[in-house]
């Protein structure tokens, strides 16, 4: 006699199904991004502007004339940026969260393209994996919150990586399909330069695909194209290189900045998220053994690595070129490198255990690791090591009167002088004479303001028995200069990195 034995599906092989079912929806990756986003707009007008932020509100602000003759000899290589904050802020103001709302909803984007991309490579799991670590990686959340263009420039480079892997899988040679994606690539160098380094991330995936000849032909034109059309910002991000040169004073290109800093910024999480990368080639080579994987991997590797490898290579061999955030645009291949490491993990495990809920937990212990740097970028003095040009501001606003004078430090580096609280915060400091301002950055073509020393215009002091000084430490040359005038400090109020001191003469 012979029996047939059914086996039941286990629950949890049935709730595995089911969730792959739903990830395949439509609506899933715009979820994931607009939990992103959410994520990104926690706390996104407490810290103050800082030095990089002011650069970006300060170009916008200007009449575009004035704006473009400023692109065409500094900062070219975000003058799209520039020209669309003009328009934003126009429109919306200039309060910080105002102006870094457009990243939060960069960040959203690029974490559904990050759910888009990895479903249509490896599985619906790992895309929406993917997606949620992607959200709370601290980079993203950090740029999430900020006024720059690299947030955008996630979102960029991941939708124009899906439609890549679109148009190849296709196996497209349509010239128009090809010709628009060659205009979309160029629009991103505009965004930000270093995002040029995509091409190379796509040559990999076509090497890999092998199309075909004739697919293979209109990638080139394509390609041809899209740097056709990019060699103007290339060519003038080349002429402007000295605007970075003072990369070459600082010690960014070291180890802990490339396996801390640039994506995770605390050593926890960066072990977790190293660990997980790790395991996500072994995953694909040697659990799953999926060719069809393994050619997704090597891309989305390339993406990942290849972009700071370069880099660093040529801040040693070139010029200076290296920065921890000029490598963002790499972090959605970092999430899906993480998603396949979790899956990895996930894979080993008993069969008795629930991969649905294991998954789960992979994703909340990244949450967990990621929410105290997020809680921490979002203090009011997160950014740039404690800027605090918006609190400052507000105690001048609260202890000065009408007709005082009011003087900044010029002692440090353009992009922390604490001038920039009155450029960014006019309204604080209104009534007030601003007696060492030469020609406001309005009137232009260079980021900040022209200010004259204190020493040389001590003739303006006349009539100003008050003089508010805002300076960076407490052995001020201005207040010393000052006191030699027959002022005398009448109070100090320290701030945070920053001091306010009111000086008195009688």
């Amino acid at each position: 006699m012979t029996a047939t034995i059914t086996v039941p599906t286990a629950p949890s092989r049935r709730r595995w199904d089911a969730l792959h079912t739903l990830l395949g929806g439509r609506a899933v990756p715009w979820v994931v991004g607009l939990f992103a986003t959410l994520v990104s707009l926690i706390g996104i007008g407490t810290p103050s502007y800082w030095g990089d932020e002011a650069a970006s509100v300060l170009a916008a602000e200007r009449p575009l004339p004035v704006m473009f003759g400023m692109i065409g000899h500094i900062d070219a290589v975000h003058g799209l940026y520039y020209a669309f904050l003009h328009v934003w802020t126009g429109a919306f103001g200039t309060a910080e969260a105002v102006t870094r709302f457009p990243s939060a909803v960069g960040v959203g984007l690029a974490a559904a393209g990050t759910v888009v991309l990895a479903r249509a490579l490896f599985t619906p799991a790992i895309g929406i994996t993917a997606g949620l670590v992607f959200a709370v990686i601290p980079q993203v959340t950090r740029m999430g919150a900020e006024t720059r263009s690299y947030a955008l420039g996630m979102a960029a480079v991941v939708w124009l990586t899906v439609w890549f892997v679109s148009l190849v899988r296709r196996r497209s040679t349509s010239r128009r399909s090809w010709a628009l994606f060659a205009v979309a690539s160029a629009a991103s160098m505009y965004l930000f330069l270093y995002l040029a380094m995509l091409l190379l991330v796509h040559a990999t995936w076509m090497v890999l695909q092998r199309p075909g000849r004739r697919v293979m032909r209109a990638w080139g034109w394509s390609l041809v194209g899209a740097l056709v059309l990019g060699a103007p910002i290339v060519i003038a991000g080349i002429a402007q290189r000295e605007q970075i040169a003072f990369l070459g004073r600082r010690d960014y290109a070291t180890p802990e900045s490339v396996l801390v800093g640039q994506w995770f910024q605390t050593p926890a999480f960066a072990v977790l998220a190293w660990l997980l990368i790790v395991l996500a080639p072994i995953g694909v080579l040697v659990v799953r053994r999926s060719s069809r994987q393994r050619r997704a991997l090597a891309m989305i590797a390339v993406w990942a690595l290849a972009p700071t490898a370069l880099l660093i290579i040529g801040n040693t061999l070139v010029t200076p070129m290296y920065n921890l955030r000029y490598v963002t645009f790499c972090v959605p291949a970092v999430a899906i490198m993480m998603a396949l490491g979790l899956r990895t993990i996930v894979d080993v495990l008993p069969k008795r255990v629930d991969r649905t809920v294991a998954t789960a937990a992979g994703v909340a212990l990244v949450l967990a690791l990621a929410t105290p740097v997020l809680v921490e970028q979002r203090g009011p003095f997160a950014k740039d090591d404690g800027s605090d040009l918006r609190q400052t501001a507000e105690v001048v606003q609260a202890h000065a009167s009408p007709g005082d004078a009011v003087v900044f430090d010029q002692s440090v580096k353009p992009s922390r002088k604490s001038r920039l609280a009155i450029d960014l915060y006019p309204q604080a400091f209104a009534g007030l004479d601003d007696v060492a301002l030469e020609t406001s950055y309005r009137d232009r073509p260079e980021l900040w303001d022209l200010a004259a020393p204190l020493a040389d215009i001590h003739d303006r002091l006349i009539g100003h028995d008050t003089v508010w000084v805002v300076e960076g430490s407490s052995t001020s040359p201005d207040v010393a200069d000052l006191e030699a005038l027959g002022y005398r400090v009448e109070q100090r109020i320290p701030v945070n990195r920053s001091i306010v001191f009111e000086l008195v003469r009688s």
